[in-house]
């Protein structure tokens, strides 16, 4: 009696669920669901690694101003840190700095200082948008990789009813759950994929706008010979309290 009132409590076993569902998809279900997951741990992958990219980027540039409150290029150069894209952009145009005297008139050698400035920001920019077309393909194709294997799930149904002469619940329910499981899949590894390819284009377009008014300030100033400078930002001094004015008798 009291075998009977435990199987008769006993929870019934799920056999619907994903794991199951996997099982039953075979090798091609099994192959399409370790490729969204291919999709979803590069995505992320590059999401963490161009913010930090970004974010190093962004911190490195506070310090152009103490860069341009040095006496030359070469001494500010110095004082901006190693390998980051704005010590690379000073020192590309010093390079060509040095070279335009084999130009033959001034305007040949503004024109090679501004391309050789032009190539290090296209070469900074590019470097920063490297794996965003990563993140675009799979923002674009993981719903379809998904949908192949709704298709899939949908056809062994098919075949599953044709076999069974009826359309019953149990022949069904795992090819339609493999199929809806491969629908949300593909859409929860499309939809952070487009998110962060986005974001992370805005911030790349912040940074190229940081860089092309950087190498318009370095051309105006190795042209001028140092004269022309960006206006840096000081932090306002204190101000000073006012004198106390002296005493006067009031008028009788």
């Amino acid at each position: 009696m009291i075998i009977e009132l435990l199987a008769a409590g006993a929870a019934p076993q799920n056999k619907f669920g994903f794991v199951e569902a996997m099982e039953q998809g075979g090798l091609i279900a099994q192959s399409i669901f370790g490729v969204l997951v291919i999709m979803s741990v590069g995505s992320f992958y590059i999401l963490i690694t161009k913010y930090l990219e970004q974010k190093r980027v962004f911190n490195q540039y506070k310090q152009i101003g103490t860069f341009w409150r040095a006496n030359s290029l070469k001494e500010g150069a110095t004082k901006l840190e190693k390998n980051s894209a704005w010590r690379q952009m000073v020192d590309d145009g010093l390079a060509a700095e040095e070279s335009h005297s084999k130009m033959a008139n001034s305007l040949e050698a503004h024109d090679w200082m501004h391309g050789s400035l032009a190539r290090s920001e296209a070469a900074i920019n590019s470097k920063l948008a490297g794996g965003l077309p990563f993140l675009a393909s799979v923002g674009a194709t993981s719903p379809f990789v998904g949908l192949l294997g709704t298709v899939i799930g949908i056809y062994r149904a098919l075949i599953n009813i044709g076999l069974a002469g009826s359309a019953s619940i149990d022949k069904v329910a795992g090819p339609v759950g493999e199929a809806l499981i491969m629908t949300a899949i593909g859409l929860l590894v499309a939809v952070p994929a487009v998110l962060s390819y986005n974001w992370l284009q805005a911030r790349n377009k912040r940074i190229a706008e940081l860089l092309s008014g950087f190498a318009t300030d370095l051309l105006a100033n190795m042209n001028s010979k140092g004269s022309v400078k960006p206006a840096v930002v000081v932090a306002p001094a204190a101000a000073k309290p006012a004198a106390a004015r002296p005493a006067t008798a009031p008028k009788a």
